[in-house]
């Protein structure tokens, strides 16, 4: 029988090692087509911890957003095993643990900014003082309090994309899942967005998975910074980021963030034939 003191030290070591949020072991996907097998992901070893933001960012074809559906349930994996806090994919969405942002808003046109984040909420059947307490909850995280009568085609592209951020944020889930969103929009409203999302996750403590195609953003939002490399997408390099939490736009001009991208950009070069 464990003494209270070992009982106390197992339950200390936990706490500094929670259970992977994603938890992904020599995972592959193959679609069949007509001209013949595509592997899309092979043999993917991958741990997300909880309040991690991890930014996958590869080449075109490289299998970053697949995975991503992998994780979502959009896609089925043909070996290997996923885990979603502990559960299949699909356990995992029919529990509603993670929001989904796409790379386009998605919005409803017909209906208000408030009504496109309810969406979600009606479907669940909650109440309308529920829904209208999260609607402003999660308006207000994105910096659109006010524009709950609004209509998409009132709004510009970027408060397009923070509407679809708080349409996730509102079934309240522990995962968020990024394909993308900021990847249509100039760069000036990019380095806008992409600080508002870095303060949103400093906020909600968040676990993000965020696919990216620019080194910048994904050196300045994450924490962990997954390279993956095509044909068949595998990861290549795992970096951990070595900047503080708290970070600002300037901090780009710094001898660190510079480092991490150069290791990033290098992982890029190396895991890309290019003479294929």
């Amino acid at each position: 029988m464990l003494t209270g003191s070992e009982i106390e030290d197992g339950l200390e070591d936990a706490m500094r090692h929670p259970d992977p949020v994603i938890d992904i072991a020599k995972l592959s996907l193959t679609f069949q087509t007509n001209d013949g097998p595509v592997h899309a992901l092979s043999d993917i070893d991958l741990a997300i911890e909880p309040g991690d933001f991890v930014s996958f960012i590869g080449p075109s074809g490289c299998g970053k957003t697949t995975l991503l559906r992998v994780i979502a349930d959009l896609e089925r994996p043909t070996a290997g095993s996923i885990t979603v806090n502990g559960v299949s994919p699909e356990q995992a969405r029919l529990n509603r643990a993670y929001g989904y942002v796409f790379q386009a808003a998605a919005l409803y046109p017909w209906r208000s900014i408030a009504k496109n984040v309810a969406l979600p909420l009606e479907i669940m059947g909650l109440s309308r003082a529920e829904q209208d307490a999260r609607i402003k909850k999660n308006l207000e995280l994105v910096n659109l309090a006010g524009f709950e009568k609004k209509y998409p085609w009132q709004l510009s592209g970027g408060m397009q994309q923070r509407a679809s951020i708080a349409r996730a944020l509102a079934v309240e889930p522990n995962l968020l899942l990024m394909d993308e969103p900021f990847g249509a929009l100039d760069e000036i409203v990019r380095d806008h967005l992409n600080d508002q999302l870095h303060q949103l996750w400093a906020k909600t403590n968040k676990t993000v998975v965020f696919v990216t195609h620019s080194i910048p953003e994904a050196v300045y939002l994450s924490t962990k910074i997954v390279v993956l490399c095509p044909r068949p997408g595998r990861v290549y390099d795992v970096i951990d980021s070595t900047l503080p939490r708290e970070r600002t736009l300037d901090m780009r001009e710094s001898e660190e963030f510079l480092k991490i991208a150069h290791r990033v950009r290098e992982g890029l070069k190396a895991g890309h034939a290019y003479d294929d």
